[in-house]
């Protein structure tokens, strides 16, 4: 069994403006900062084996925040960037709508077939992130380990673990911060035991 604990990274001044951050490495506001001192501070388990994040600097930050607690050095994995939103990056919803609009109509209502220009696809994110968590899944075999990383390429591999089609992603929310817990058995297969917990904020959503 391993235990794999999915982590989003804080809050961002592109978060708040509504600014399409995918690959660009957009730094923690303050806010995203004290969000990570809370989550450290309140962490749900209260051992991990080892930690591995996002190589972008809000995920990373977040993830080197929790690190400090359990004096653990974080492993860099660009297998768990975001998806790239390519010419959409920096970019707010309408002004993408604006120039994008028959793009956008699948955002929401078909994700899995969305086609970003100059971007990725959503299963390609799936690809990359999960063949790289089937390897860590393998590698800490009775453990407890954190992936820190980001709002798209986490939902990719929570809808894996809830056998969920890439098109209902959306269904899934991811707040900053959020804690998910995923249990994998010793055939990979999945429980999810947590999905988007605020609590070590003691905040009401």
């Amino acid at each position: 069994m391993v235990k794999v604990v999915f982590v989003r990274h804080g809050q961002t001044e592109w978060n708040v403006s509504g600014r399409y951050q995918g690959q660009s490495d957009v730094a923690l506001s303050a806010a995203g900062v004290d969000q990570a001192e809370k989550l450290a501070a309140n962490f749900p388990v209260a051992h991990i084996d080892a930690i591995y994040s996002s190589d972008l600097i809000r995920a990373r930050v977040t993830a080197e925040t929790v690190a400090k607690r359990f004096a653990l050095e974080v492993n860099l994995e660009p297998a768990f960037r975001e998806l790239s939103f390519g010419d959409w990056e920096g970019l707010t919803y309408e002004q993408i709508v604006a120039s994008w609009p028959d793009a956008m109509k699948n955002f929401l209502a078909h994700p899995d077939i969305l086609n970003i220009p100059h971007g990725e696809s959503f299963p390609e994110v799936q690809q990359r992130a999960m063949s790289r968590l089937q390897e860590l899944i393998q590698k800490h075999e009775g453990q407890t380990i954190m992936i820190a990383a980001h709002g798209a390429v986490l939902r990719t591999m929570l809808t894996a673990a809830l056998h969920m089609p890439l098109q209902y992603l959306w269904s899934i929310r991811q707040f900053n911060t959020a804690v998910n817990i995923v249990r994998y058995d010793a055939e990979g297969n999945p429980t999810v035991e947590l999905l988007n917990s605020t609590a070590h904020l003691g905040e009401l959503r």
